[in-house]
């Protein structure tokens, strides 16, 4: 049976997403999109061989029959759109961020537990396959007790971002670069912390993209509940250095390493191992990955559940460079 998607947002990401479930053939179809611009609808929906169009999603959701919706709108009508599809009893795909307030988290949690319906947080770097190496070795034990944690995203911004509409405000971005691109590294440390946050404290900068209302560099440092310390480093202001790596891992035993396509590890007392990894798009298998887990009845790697973590980690870091102090979550 074909799972039929309802897509909410028709531009950006969207066509990302599109494409990749033009990748799975008859096993999920896009039957239903919607947005504010027609053109945008249009344009997706003869990308996809022909869809309904609806410039509402909530017309699409009284009218359209879809089993899953992807939500890719901008960041301040999330938490609507998923109490929304989660009220109409369908499964979700939420791009990032969940939302933008605890309120709004708590609003997204009520309807998804109300509802019984799946949601899965689309955090697709933790499709790379260095990533699923890693966490296989510290979910068996190799590294042993884990001490700190690095997370890197970071890239020369080209936009200009007065021109950029809804991200260069805060109000409708919900802060600046760490709630966007930030997101990344925030979920990637909360996967391979695999433990409960619960203090942060951050330092926020504007180095470039002075027109942003918000900062275009973020330092997080986060403690979590097993005792691990980690550190987020996001930019879009500069190029990465050499050798700045996508993660790094130190435990008792030893540390891993990657540049976001190979995973290197090293475990005291023996040689240094090197697991080659081939490139993918990680929005393919995301995709495929969320399509599979609705067919299998599966819970999904992120929910609802650690997309509010993230998010605490997240607002937390803008309560502690507000008020520089560290605070708890």
């Amino acid at each position: 049976m074909t799972i039929k998607i309802g897509l909410f947002g028709c531009g950006g990401i969207a066509e990302t997403h599109t494409d990749c479930y033009l990748k799975l053939g008859d096993e999920a179809q896009i039957t239903a999109v919607s947005d504010v611009i027609t053109e945008n609808t249009q344009k997706i929906a003869a990308r996809v061989g022909g869809a309904q169009t609806f410039s509402d999603f909530h017309a699409l959701l009284a009218e359209a029959e879809v089993d899953a919706i992807d939500i890719c709108l901008p960041h301040h009508l999330h938490k609507e759109a998923i109490v929304a599809a989660a009220t109409a009893g369908k499964h979700i795909l939420c791009e990032k961020p969940l939302c933008l307030t605890l309120e709004e988290a708590e609003a997204v949690r009520q309807a998804v537990a109300k509802s019984g319906v799946t949601l899965m947080c689309a955090h697709n770097q933790l499709f790379l396959p260095a990533v699923q190496h890693a966490k296989e070795l510290l979910d068996a034990g190799k590294l042993g007790q884990i001490y700190e944690i690095r997370t890197v995203d970071v890239f020369r911004h080209p936009w200009n971002m007065s021109g950029t509409g809804w991200r260069s405000r805060r109000e409708t971005m919900g802060g600046g670069e760490l709630i966007d691109t930030g997101y990344h590294p925030s979920y990637l440390l909360l996967y391979l912390a695999n433990s409960e946050p619960i203090e942060v404290t951050a330092m926020l900068s504007t180095y470039r993209i002075h027109t942003l209302d918000g900062e275009d560099s973020a330092q997080v440092l986060v403690r979590f509940a097993n005792g691990v310390v980690g550190n987020i480093v996001t930019s879009w202001a500069y190029d990465p250095p050499a050798h700045m790596g996508k993660f790094y891992v130190v435990g008792e035993n030893g540390s891993m390493q990657s540049d976001g396509v190979n995973l290197h590890y090293h475990l005291r007392g023996s040689e240094p191992n090197t697991i080659t990894c081939q490139k993918v798009n990680t929005f393919e298998r995301e995709i495929a990955d969320f399509v599979a887990r609705l067919r299998d009845k599966r819970r999904p790697i992120h929910t609802e559940a650690e997309g509010i973590d993230v998010l605490k980690m997240i607002l937390g870091a803008y309560q502690s460079a507000s008020e520089k102090r560290i605070v708890s979550l």
